[in-house]
């Protein structure tokens, strides 16, 4: 399906398509990742930018933004790879727990903990109440009923609505 383009240019033509080179698109608009990011080239420069990113980590994990803590963390893991083995120890094992805090955002024991933060607790010398007195409140409560209007005797002319003749042994008054 071909169509010209609003534009002065008559050469210029948008093709428009059905969606099947959607895959193909979406290939050059990925997520971006911290790895992409670059990487500084002294090593006390990666150790410090190691450290930003696991405190960028951490907060995004506690505050369940999950996007910003894999981007932190896969800054993280990048930086670690940069890092010779033997340097930066204990920021590594800070990154595997931190990785495994985020893998068990989703698990049946991270949902039960949040369904038990969400009822909260009673305190333990909390004074109790006495039950109060609750028919009395139920007879003010209770709304009076309202008074039944008489509106007489009224007749409906039925032949007038186009229901047929009307009963004359009655009479119709509305004439």
């Amino acid at each position: 399906m071909v169509r010209r383009s609003q534009s002065s240019n008559p050469r210029s033509v948008v093709v428009l398509t059905s969606g099947t080179d959607w895959g193909t698109r979406a290939a050059g608009q990925r997520r971006s990742s911290g790895a992409e990011s670059p990487i500084p080239r002294r090593q006390p420069a990666k150790i410090k930018a190691l450290h930003q990113a696991l405190h960028l980590a951490r907060l995004a994990i506690d505050k369940k933004n999950w996007s910003a803590a894999r981007y932190a963390l896969s800054r993280a893991r990048a930086l670690t790879d940069a890092l010779p083995t033997n340097v930066a120890v204990r920021e590594r094992e800070q990154l595997s727990a931190l990785r495994k805090r985020y893998a068990a955002r989703n698990t049946p024991a991270a949902k039960n903990a949040k369904q038990a933060k969400a009822t909260p607790a009673k305190r333990v010398g909390a004074k109790k109440l006495a039950p109060k007195n609750s028919t009395a409140k139920k007879a003010e409560q209770r709304p009076k009923p309202a008074p039944v209007r008489d509106l007489g005797d009224r007749f409906i002319n039925r032949a007038a609505l186009g229901y047929g003749p009307t009963d004359e042994t009655k009479g119709s008054r509305t004439r």
